[in-house]
């Protein structure tokens, strides 16, 4: 098995105590994250050869987020170093009718400001047998989606199998621009990881009989979107989360998988929720796992949604949980018992 890539951003996230409000907020805890390097971090704690990818300014701080990295187990030789500043983010954490809330600090940070020539793709995707990314990251500039491509062309030489989570924020692009960059992009992919909004926003692909915001969602729905992604991409495998919000602090959380020609459907989790940011890089972190280690489909999605609700319950933006402790829960476990 050959080394997992990753290529984004990764952030300062700068978060109030508990859940204070930005404007009650006298002191602020400190995480290094962004969703490659969320599902690098995933991959690296179950054993995989992960590196994540980027570019960060040589300062204190700057080395901070590469540190916070090599801690976990990632690859960190591919960073490049440059660039003034690293891109910050502010988090608040939401809780019951009260939703979580992002502000974003992040323009001219290293990575938005990268070169083509800054990567040696072809170096760096040498013995890859996986690629991943997610639409955060070309969203960051022309130049970044450039980057992107390059990337994926070499990963594609390379024989790697290659993975997006289409990862739609408003805040960074409109849907118009999304789609536009998504689609030259996508066509070369293998994997495409959705949740309920994604297809709609990015390829205008929406579920039918599906109210996101009350709550109620398709499994025929659903479906109809992989299916339509796969027959417009020509794509192995399209993943979508499922996520139900009953409020800020409790979810149900289930997925579907679908392979070309079988859909899957995995159990539904009830979460009561300790941090949501992250919750889909760990998911997507566990399909990837599943998928190369062998897993049939219905194991790899069960393993992706178990070890998802098991991120939602830690602080922070990465998933630190084991592939026994995601197993446990798979083959429920469920009962939150101590163990001793």
């Amino acid at each position: 098995m050959g080394k997992i890539v990753t290529f984004g951003e990764t952030m300062l996230r700068l978060a109030p105590v508990g859940y204070d409000r930005f404007v009650q907020a006298k002191e602020f805890g400190i995480v290094y994250g962004g969703g490659e390097a969320n599902v690098a971090v995933s991959l690296a704690n179950y054993g995989k050869d992960a590196y994540f990818v980027t570019k960060l300014p040589k300062h204190e701080i700057g080395q901070a987020a590469v540190n916070e990295l090599r801690r976990y187990g990632v690859g960190t030789k591919y960073i490049t170093r440059g660039g003034d500043r690293i891109g910050i983010y502010f988090c608040e954490k939401g809780a019951s009718q009260r939703p979580s809330k992002v502000i974003y600090d992040r323009a001219h940070s290293a990575i938005s400001e990268a070169k083509p020539e800054d990567f040696d793709w072809n170096e760096i995707m040498k013995d890859a047998s996986w690629f991943h990314f997610t639409g955060i990251t070309p969203a960051l500039g022309d130049n970044v989606a450039e980057i992107t491509l390059d990337a994926i062309l070499a990963a594609k030489s390379a024989g790697a199998t290659i993975s997006v989570d289409l990862n739609y924020r408003k805040k960074l692009w409109s849907t118009e621009k999304a789609g536009k960059v998504m689609n030259e992009l996508v066509k070369h992919c293998d994997v495409v990881i959705a949740n309920e909004e994604d297809a709609e926003k990015v390829f205008g692909i929406k579920a039918e009989n599906t109210d996101i915001t009350g709550g109620t969602l398709s499994d025929d729905g659903y479906k109809k979107v992989a299916s339509e992604l796969v027959s417009r991409f020509g794509l192995k495998y399209v993943a979508i989360t499922l996520r139900e919000s009953i409020s800020a602090s409790e979810n149900g959380w289930s997925a579907m998988l679908y392979d070309g020609s079988s859909f899957f459907k995995s159990k539904k989790y009830n979460i009561h929720i300790v941090d949501r940011v992250g919750g889909g890089d760990s998911f997507g972190a566990g399909l990837i796992y599943g998928l190369i280690s062998g897993y049939g489909m219905q194991k790899t999605l069960e393993f992706a949604v178990a070890a998802s609700c098991l991120k939602h319950t830690i602080e922070g933006d990465a998933n630190h949980m084991s592939v026994s402790e995601v197993e446990s829960l798979m083959g429920g476990d469920a009962s939150g018992r101590v163990q001793r």
